[in-house]
């Protein structure tokens, strides 16, 4: 078995600490991830954006209704609280009435951290998470991720959904102009390069197989040119 970075969990070979830098923000960034994700996917851009997020953290369960860290935060008059999902009456940074009801609180941004399939198992079992107000963004994104197939081309990976809120807040004024998100893509570009590497090397026989449906795929991949 290969040495893993304590960090970021991957390969020392495939170690991204290097890439990360700490942002500060101004957005609080809660995490929420799947048992079930957090033992097998650990090494997903959600951990990426904890590690290069100054104010982030993860939680780990599936009914959050009484989970005391996250019901502390949602009791913390300091914070706005919203959850990043799509919905026709959710909040996006322009829109009219936003700067007024966020006042001088900083946003508290709830991201489900997993895959569509356990971000539903969350949601039947913390639906609460529903009642809180919602928000989205203002404009139309499609994930680089081009690696994995999402339900929907307007789905985005939780470091691109961070990287996105944080320049529409900027663009809103209503987080500091000097902050430099860019940090966040730079380190998810290099994941993405470094997936499409350690297949490569896989089908070219340099390094051997690690999961059940690796002989499924067997066409090299293009690097892509960020």
């Amino acid at each position: 078995m290969s040495v893993r970075c304590q960090k970021c969990f991957r390969p020392m070979d495939f170690c991204l600490c290097k890439y990360t830098s700490e942002i500060d923000s101004g957005v609080k960034f809660v995490f929420l991830t799947h048992p079930k994700e957090y033992r097998k996917q650990r090494t997903g851009t959600g951990r990426l954006a904890k590690i290069s997020l100054k104010d982030s953290e993860i939680l780990v369960g599936v009914d959050f209704s009484e989970n005391s860290r996250l019901c502390s935060l949602l009791s913390d008059e300091a914070y706005f609280p919203v959850l990043l999902y799509p919905d026709e009456n959710a909040w996006n940074a322009k829109k009219e009435g936003f700067s007024e009801a966020l006042g001088s609180k900083k946003i508290l941004a709830i991201l489900i951290d997993a895959t569509w399939f356990c971000s539903r198992k969350i949601l039947e079992h913390s639906s609460f998470l529903l009642d809180l107000p919602k928000m989205t963004f203002l404009g139309v994104y499609r994930s680089i991720f081009t690696f994995k197939k999402e339900p929907r081309p307007e789905c985005v990976s939780t470091i691109e959904t961070c990287y996105y809120l944080i320049r529409e807040l900027q663009d809103a004024k209503l987080v500091s102009q000097e902050t430099n998100p860019e940090p966040l893509m730079t380190v998810f570009k290099q994941m993405i390069k470094d997936q499409i590497r350690a297949e490569n090397e896989r089908i070219a026989g340099l390094r051997p197989n690690t999961h059940p449906n690796d002989w499924k795929y067997t066409k090299m991949r293009e690097m892509p040119k960020f």
